[in-house]
């Protein structure tokens, strides 16, 4: 006679009695994912969107009242002495965009825009400042757009389409190594080659490909491939720690709530108030930032972003070698190996046979 340990890993089926609690929670999952994707498409607009208006303080000032009537809430202004102070602002990523009024009358005035920071906000600029402007009789408010976006995606649709394969890139790619491979050093090592080699691969096909992004290729390549380790390495991380439902947690994480919340397709004002901010510190939003930062402002304005991205891959690093040196939930209770290999070749000194 002989007896075979049965696997911890085998359930008795739920039963019919599960049914509708699967139904139930299946349904709330699809309600959840629903709102969290359309929420911020139907309450996008303007919300705070830091802009200056420059020139002399009698002439600037009312124009700033004027603009923050005609739009309450749309605009958080602030006054400058001057263009050059407004392009400045713009350049480092300060702020979104600029009218520049004269001190003599009959001066028209100049609208600054950045259509890399966010199309839809240049595009309000471009409709609203001229309008607003004491333009005189006659005189037409010109429009320099200082950071335009390639003449092949001139609204930015295309780079706003690769904000959930450059999510998905990192998710998947985490659930793959942890199912295809169970030493943690190579585990670790195909992480960090994927995100390095990830990054330049996408970055190669944003810019040379559909050419939808400028910049030097290789440090935007270098910063697709840290938002894309953050990201794998914090799912790694989760599932070393929780198993299977931190798995679920990190596509909560990155793909329901991080992906709709980004803001690579306007930048974060033009979410709703509060959303757009909280969504800058999951790693698809400080992904998208940096991504542009590094694509059409030489860098500018991505410390944030590295920051939020940093402590991500640190956490995921540190989940990931807390659950490793624990061991993988799901393990033997016994304490045996969580590898089912290591259980096939101990399991011929586990039977006892019997005459």
């Amino acid at each position: 006679m002989s007896r075979t340990p049965q696997s911890p890993s085998t359930r008795a089926p739920l039963g019919w009695r599960a049914v509708p609690a699967l139904v139930a929670g299946l349904t709330l999952l699809l309600v959840a994912m629903l709102t969290a994707f359309e929420l911020p498409a139907v309450h996008s607009g303007p919300h705070k969107v830091p802009i200056a208006v420059a020139g002399p303080q009698r002439a600037a000032a009312p124009l700033a009242e004027k603009l923050d009537r005609a739009r309450p809430g749309a605009f958080d202004i602030s006054l400058v002495d001057d263009a050059r102070t407004a392009q400045q602002r713009i350049d480092d990523r300060e702020i979104y965009g600029a009218v520049v009024v004269g001190g003599t009358p009959g001066t028209a005035p100049e609208v600054l825009v950045a259509g890399a920071a966010s199309p839809p906000v240049a595009a309000t600029l471009r409709g609203l400042a001229p309008a607003l402007a004491p333009t005189p009789a006659g005189a037409t408010a010109a429009v320099r757009d200082l950071h335009p976006l390639p003449a092949a995606d001139p609204n930015g649709v295309g780079l706003s389409a690769g904000a959930l394969p450059l999510v998905l890139g990192g998710y998947l790619a985490a659930i793959l190594i942890v199912t295809l491979l169970r030493a943690p050093a190579q585990r670790a090592a195909t992480a960090f080659g994927f995100a390095l080699t990830g990054g330049f691969a996408l970055t190669a096909l944003l810019r040379y490909g559909f050419d939808v992004i400028g910049g030097n290729y290789l440090l935007t390549s270098l910063a697709v491939a840290f938002s894309t380790a953050a990201t794998c390495w914090t799912i790694m991380g989760l599932r070393a720690l929780l198993g299977g439902p931190g798995l679920g947690l990190g596509a909560a994480m990155m793909i329901f709530l991080g992906n709709p919340l980004s803001g690579l397709a306007g930048g974060p004002e033009w979410l709703p108030s509060g959303w757009g901010t909280f969504g800058q510190f999951l790693p698809p939003g400080a992904g998208g930032t940096l991504l542009r930062s590094m694509a059409f402002f030489d860098g500018a304005g991505s410390a944030r972003a590295l920051l939020v991205l940093a402590a991500w891959l640190a956490g995921g690093l540190a989940l990931f070698a807390y659950g490793t040196r624990r061991g993988e939930p799901g393990a033997r209770p016994d304490g045996g190996p969580a590898d089912p290999r290591a259980s096939e070749r101990e399991e011929p000194a586990a039977q006892v046979s019997t005459p």
